[in-house]
Formats: structure tokens, C-alpha cells, sequence
């Protein structure tokens, strides 16, 4: 079992979504998130203020599955999100050592599903 954390630009919001409901891979939890990488950021001028603007929003996809989906769900991200320019994101992958589902009190690969 892993987790599939990817952290992609927000205008890749819903290719990504689509991207994974093709590959199969409906379950997800979608946050937004400020951070910064090689990007590093911008200025901007607000009424003659000059601000350092070097947080940027950015969306974090967190998809726990099964081993065997690993590599679909990482290859449909990528194909997605990726615009060949700074910024396109991130993707990492984290075992996990167990999951319980709350509902039926199902363990582990079955819990998943």
C-alpha cells in the first residue's frame, strides 16, 4: 500500500482529476496549499508598494492505493500536469503501514479497495 502525494499548479486541477477517473483511480482528497520550489515566487506593485509575493497557491492530490496502481496513478498525474515549464509540481510516494476503514472495519489492501 502507498500513499501518492502530487502538489500541481491549480490551472492542472482538472486534468489531473480527469486524468486519474480515466486511469481508474476515484479516491482522493484534494486541498489547497501555498508553497514554493524553483519557482521562487514574483513581485507585484499595489498602490506603489512593491511585495514579494514568493508563496504560491498550488493544489496537493493525497491517493492511497494499492501497490499494483502505483505506477498508473504516477504516469497519469505526470501526463496531466505537465507543462514543461518551472512549477509543474511534485509528486512523492510513501508506504503506508496500515488502513483501517471505519465503516465495515475492513484492514489493510481491502480497506484501500
Amino acid at each position: 500500500m502507498k500513499m501518492i502525494v502530487a502538489i500541481v499548479r491549480p490551472e492542472a486541477f482538472e486534468d489531473v482529476k480527469q486524468a486519474l477517473f480515466n486511469a481508474k483511480v476515484t479516491k482522493m482528497t484534494v486541498s489547497h496549499v501555498k508553497g514554493c520550489g524553483q519557482q521562487m515566487g514574483y513581485t507585484e506593485c499595489y498602490r506603489g508598494t512593491v511585495t514579494e509575493v514568493n508563496l504560491l497557491n498550488k493544489i496537493r492530490f493525497e491517493i492511497c492505493v494499492n501497490d499494483e496502481y502505483v505506477k498508473t496513478t504516477v504516469d497519469a498525474i505526470m501526463e496531466a500536469a505537465r507543462t514543461g515549464n518551472i512549477g509543474d509540481g511534485k509528486i512523492f510516494v510513501l508506504p503506508i503501514e496500515e488502513c483501517y476503514r471505519i465503516r465495515t472495519g475492513e484492514e489493510g489492501s481491502e480497506a484501500i479497495g
